[in-house]
């Protein structure tokens, strides 16, 4: 097998697991792997990939908090279902905070980052259900605040 398929076979293993939703740590996620016979993966790599493929720690069924892929793999677009997960848009005239879903606002925050500054955004920093946004410029806070609430204003 190439270091390609290997490669392959790697990401697929990964994002069948996630499916599941049954892995709330990454070292259970690692153990997962080596027992389908992927004996080189570390925890640095499955945290690597984890947020290459934009997953999340998020509740399932049985609402235990658990690592598991967005809907669509890549960058989110606003068209998806993701703006009824932003619960509350404020300023407090230095940052922007978006208060998510448990579990949304690192998925929404991938958002953020991709619009940038054509919506006057410097940079995210996401929790779990909690976003900080650093505007370009505090004296523009205003049109920040505007461009991004019209991202997740509920149509």
């Amino acid at each position: 097998m190439t270091k390609q398929n290997r490669q392959e076979a790697l990401i697929h293993a990964f994002k069948a697991l996630l499916k599941t939703e049954s892995f709330g740590s990454q070292g259970e996620i690692v153990d997962a792997l080596k027992k389908e016979g992927f004996d080189n993966v570390s925890q640095s790599k499955v945290s690597r990939m984890l947020s290459k493929y934009g997953a999340v720690r998020t509740r399932n069924a049985r609402q235990e908090m658990v690592y598991t892929l967005p809907p669509e793999l890549g960058v989110p677009t606003t068209k998806s279902p993701l703006r009824q997960l932003v619960l509350d848009i404020e300023h407090n005239d230095v940052m922007i905070i978006i208060r998510t879903s448990p579990g949304a606002a690192q998925l929404i925050a991938r958002l953020l980052d991709s619009v940038g500054k054509a919506e006057g955004v410097l940079g995210t920093i996401a929790g779990d259900d909690t976003i900080f946004i650093a505007p370009i410029s505090v004296k523009n806070i205003d049109f920040t605040l505007q461009k991004v609430t019209e991202l997740f204003e509920k149509v």
